[in-house]
């Protein structure tokens, strides 16, 4: 099998597509692509770039290959397969525009249903509306339709969240609000108080006290997804607080006494 192939069966076995296997392993996606799908030329073949050895490196290191596997010494690609796939660090599946930036992935309240199955497809991934914002640049990000009113009075129903992906569970900081998605629960969105180290849960909680939204527990194991809450675009306006009306009405009256005095 020739190198390219290897490298082709590695991003299957891992279930990526080529963008978010660049990101594992630090590299831009143009390289892999050159490297698994080529140039075609004009005899109808492709001119694929053979991988350096800095890049074999990175993807034995980063990937847990085995190194034999390159060298056609082994069948086995991973020295501990079941570990290293337990313990990726980035998106499943991530899209880029045509400059090779990454996209900012919509989920619709539509879209949330199959997301849960979807989110490693590259075929639902690609359906999913994308667009990019120049203030979100530094991490992979997702947008995601708000449903229901459990987060009321923070973020309501029709709200948009925009998620930082989140690679570590020691980064998840308590009292934050995050996107959860899990294997029981598909999407959610609550504030968390991060217990993984000391029971191997994350708490849920949510802003809403007037409902029935009792907090609950998610084991480490079950979450699929970790996405931490950076900005959010509503379509509600907040309601002004008291000082503000006071502030309004002495406005009010000022403007009417100055002009009472201009008409003396």
């Amino acid at each position: 099998m020739e190198i390219h192939n290897k490298i082709k069966r590695i991003i299957d076995e891992l279930k990526l597509n080529n963008n978010s296997f660049a990101k594992l392993i630090g590299v831009t996606s143009t390289t892999i692509d050159s490297i698994t799908i080529g140039r075609l030329q004009s005899d109808g073949e492709r001119k694929r770039t053979k991988p350096g050895f800095d890049l074999l490196q990175s993807i034995i290191m980063h990937c847990n290959v085995n190194p034999e596997y390159f060298f056609g010494n082994s069948e086995n690609i991973f020295v501990d397969r079941a570990n290293n796939i337990a313990n990726l660090n980035v998106p499943k599946i991530i899209t880029v525009n045509d400059d090779g930036d990454e996209n900012i992935n919509f989920v619709g309240v539509k879209a949330r249903a199959g997301y849960l199955d979807g989110y490693a497809d590259p075929e639902y991934m690609e359906t999913l509306p994308s667009f990019s914002m120049p203030m979100l640049k530094n991490g992979t990000y997702r947008c995601f339709e708000i449903k229901g009113n459990s987060m009321s009075t923070t973020i309501h129903d029709g709200d948009y969240l925009f998620g930082k992906y989140v690679d570590n569970f020691d980064d998840i900081l308590d009292g934050r609000i995050y996107v959860i998605v899990s294997k029981n629960d598909g999407v959610v969105v609550k504030r968390v108080l991060n217990r993984i180290r000391e029971s191997g849960k994350l708490i849920l909680k949510s802003d809403n006290r007037d409902g029935n939204y009792p907090m609950y527990s998610i084991y480490a194991e079950d979450i699929l997804e970790v996405w931490y809450a950076s900005m959010y675009a509503s379509r509600q306006m907040p309601d002004p607080i008291n000082i503000y009306e006071k502030l309004h009405a002495l406005e009010s009256k000022y403007y009417e006494l100055e002009e009472a005095f201009k008409k003396k």
